[in-house]
């Protein structure tokens, strides 16, 4: 009985260890500025805009672009630099690099 404690003690100890450390899957990198829009779209194929971001456009407009603030805000060329910041959304429409 006291061995069996003794084993059930040890594991819920480990599994507080590993719970704490654990990453999660869905964990984004850290925002990047990328020098061009080849660059960007190996990473993010469709582009990256702001939130409510609306593409500018006489044909089918772009939807399927990342949406995210602070990665939009490090390739905009606008607002606060960013270290190695390139404008990457030369028609200002809210979305840098977008493409079908």
């Amino acid at each position: 009985m006291r061995l069996k404690k003794l084993i059930i003690a040890s594991l819920a100890g480990t599994a507080v260890v590993l719970s704490a450390t654990a990453v999660p899957a869905s964990a984004a990198p850290a925002p990047k500025s990328y020098k061009n829009c080849t660059e960007l779209n190996k990473v993010y194929p469709h582009g990256v805009g702001r939130a409510g971001a609306r593409d500018k456009t006489s044909g089918k407009p772009v939807t399927t672009f990342r949406v995210d603030n602070t990665l939009y805000s490090y390739n905009d060329g606008a607002g606060p630099r960013h270290w190695g910041e390139h404008d990457l959304d030369r028609d200002n429409d809210g979305i840098a690099c977008e493409k079908r």
